[in-house]
């Protein structure tokens, strides 16, 4: 009967663990997803202005993570800067260092006990999250809302284990762990398999709390969860280029060196802390333990941490060259795809902004090759071959493959939790990309076709309105570049430029249609054929300036203006 009964008692005590863990999971998931939708707009704008030295990375890499909760997204975002040449490697490496930093916030946030105020931050949190008329509010109260979770389910855990204290056989089972390497392969075995370092830490600060485990093992278990963090980088990198395998090594190499300088000097580090940390003193046994190791776990947490990075910092150039060493390029690297999409990850999807400015540069990418068949086209109308034409039709075919990529990750971004102006900003991009694929197929199928034409019926244009045609030509060409300037960089003057385009365009239309009517009554062969040739050119030219003009429109949707775009 007493074995049934320490069999039934494990139910109960397992349950309320796994259940005090989801809800910590669940409030640092709510206390991200506020701050994101807070600070996710301004992410990349910082990483990209604070990588012009190694400190300055490390720095944005730290506030980054500390943002996201997630050092593995910062690492992505990373690459994705040096990938579009944005980011040197050793740029890279310093940001890569500095998240290990900004992973430390969880712990050191964890690290308070609020547990006695966890009830009061839900009641506040849930309420303010209500508010239906401001959306910051919402934000505020999500994000107090996540905090009293986050508590609530350290509460749990901390209540579930406090019978273990007096377990002899849980006891010797957890005194094994005094052993660093047996601690550290522990930690790096869970948090591998759960994938979350935060969770590991949140379960470390509370064996703390109990007294089952001391400062020096809860440094060695701090130690493994360092290691086990790198296995999510590494899964994230299978099938990525070479850049996405070199970034996730680093992580490796950076976090594996760290435990091995330190796996030594555990004991002095354990003292250090002690020492920098505060005690309690007045407070008996398991009492004084509650109260000191929670803080002086996460102190380490953050000492070793910021120790190696500072130690790893001067040596970004030197590690860069090793990993390019372990992981170099292939000898013969084949041809780019040019329809294969290069930013849309799908890692960033709970980064909205992020996502969205992944699938900004991805639509840059795609304006680029549309802006390369708007150059071709011309010249392959009036004086090209077959060839030519053919060579348009093909550059189309990627077009279309990157708009269905786009647009598919548009879609993913879609269903998750946006805020009113992410959806204005997603609704934009998509009517971009819709624009760009409508002025590809433009292009491909009314323009190329009109080039087979002139090729099978021998019709010759004339050198004046060959110029004409050109001219035209340019300025339409000219609008769609300020397009996608308007796209790139978010830039409302170029936007303006396109729109105040439309005067410009309608009296050069009105004088190529004058020129065209002139033209029609000339006595030259093939005059009815050449007239029709010539005004489609000129009317699918006119389209392709409405797409262009709606594109610099929709760019600037959706972000606050210092200097309105009108709307003629």
């Amino acid at each position: 009967m007493p074995a049934q009964e320490q069999a039934l008692a494990w139910w109960p005590m397992s349950l309320g663990l796994l259940g005090g863990l989801a809800l910590f999971l669940y409030g640092l998931e709510q206390m991200t997803t506020a701050l994101k939708a807070v600070a996710g707009e301004r992410l990349h704008t910082l990483l990209q202005r604070l990588t012009t030295h190694p400190l300055l990375g490390a720095l944005s890499g730290a506030l980054i993570t500390a943002i996201l909760n997630s050092s593995s997204v910062t690492t992505v975002l990373a690459v994705g800067f040096v990938s579009a040449g944005l980011m040197s490697l050793p740029q890279a490496i310093g940001v890569i260092l500095g998240a290990n930093v900004g992973s430390t916030f969880t712990a050191q946030l964890i690290a308070f006990r609020l547990e006695n105020l966890a009830y009061l931050l839900i009641a506040l949190g849930f309420g303010l999250s209500l508010d239906p008329w401001r959306e910051s509010v919402q934000h505020g109260g999500s994000l107090i809302l996540g905090l009293g979770l986050v508590f609530f389910g350290l509460d749990l855990m901390s209540d579930s284990m406090a019978p273990l204290r007096n377990d002899a056989d849980v006891i010797a089972l957890l005194t094994k762990l005094s052993q660093p390497a047996l601690a550290i392969l522990v930690a790096t075995l869970f948090t591998a398999l759960i994938q979350s370092s935060a969770a590991t830490l949140g379960i470390i600060i509370t064996l703390g709390s109990q007294g089952l485990i001391g400062l020096e093992t809860g440094i060695a278990l701090v130690f493994g969860a360092n290691i086990g963090t790198c296995v999510t980088a590494l899964l994230a990198a299978i099938g990525k280029p070479r850049i996405a395998q070199r970034a996730a090594l680093v992580h490796v190499i950076f976090n594996v060196a760290g435990v091995l300088i330190w796996i030594a000097w555990i004991d002095p580090l354990a003292y250090w802390i002690q020492w920098l940390s505060p005690a309690r003193p007045d407070l008996p046994g398991t009492a004084r333990l509650a109260a000191e190791l929670p803080r002086q776990i996460a102190n380490a947490h953050t000492l070793f941490n910021l120790a190696n990075t500072l130690l790893f910092i001067g040596l970004t150039r030197q590690i860069a060259r090793l990993v390019e060493w372990l992981i170099p390029d292939t000898e013969h690297v084949p041809l780019t795809d040019p329809g294969r999409a290069h930013y849309l990850d799908d890692s960033l999807m709970a980064t909205a902004d992020l996502a969205l400015d992944r699938a900004r540069l991805e639509i840059l990418r795609m304006g680029e090759q549309v802006s390369e068949m708007m150059q071709r086209i011309m010249p392959a109308i009036l004086a090209g071959d077959r060839q030519a034409l053919v060579e348009i039709e093909r550059m189309d075919n990627a077009v279309d493959r990157l708009h269905a990529a786009i647009i598919g990750y548009l879609g993913k971004i879609s269903r998750q939790n946006l805020t009113e102006r992410q959806t204005r900003v997603l609704m934009a991009l998509l009517a971009t990309v819709n624009d760009l694929e409508n002025i590809g197929d433009l292009i491909e199928t009314n323009l190329v076709t009109l080039g087979r034409e002139r090729l099978t019926q021998g019709v010759a244009i004339s050198t004046p309105t060959r110029e004409l045609l050109i001219g035209f030509h340019r300025v339409v060409s000219r609008a769609f570049g300020s397009a996608l300037q308007a796209v790139s960089q978010r830039n409302p003057q170029a936007a303006q430029t396109v729109i105040d385009l439309k005067v410009e365009i309608q009296l050069i239309a009105a004088s190529a249609a004058a020129h065209e009517a002139r033209r029609l009554v000339a006595s030259e062969p093939n005059r009815i054929p050449a007239y029709t040739l010539e005004v489609e050119i000129i009317e699918k030219l006119q389209r392709i300036y409405h797409f262009a003009r709606r594109i610099a429109k929709n760019a600037v949707n959706g972000t606050p203006l210092a200097h309105p775009v009108t709307n003629p």
